[in-house]
């Protein structure tokens, strides 16, 4: 894709009005923020490449999953067991 066709599609990407939420008083970071999920809704930068998962990638991911329910979540955390910080100068 050529730098003006992109151009081009981010600037009617953002200008559009479909907000998620009320336009309103916002920093430059958050409009910057909103700008980009906007393309990303529109998938104005996605990959041309589909992106897969194999049986086996899909089978190892839901036992990490499935795993993860092994390990009780304890009601208090030991602020102590914690290791030590050190700031140098």
């Amino acid at each position: 894709m050529n730098t003006k066709r992109l151009l081009i599609v981010c600037m009617a990407c953002l200008s559009t009005s479909a907000w998620a939420i009320e336009p309103g008083p916002s920093s430059k970071e958050q409009k910057g923020t909103e700008q980009w999920l906007q393309m990303q809704i529109r998938g104005v930068f996605a990959s041309p490449k589909l992106q897969t998962a194999s049986a086996t990638e899909r089978d190892l991911a839901m036992q990490r999953w499935l795993n993860s329910f092994l390990y009780p979540i304890p009601e208090f955390f030991d602020q102590d067991a914690a290791g030590k910080m050190t700031i140098s100068n």
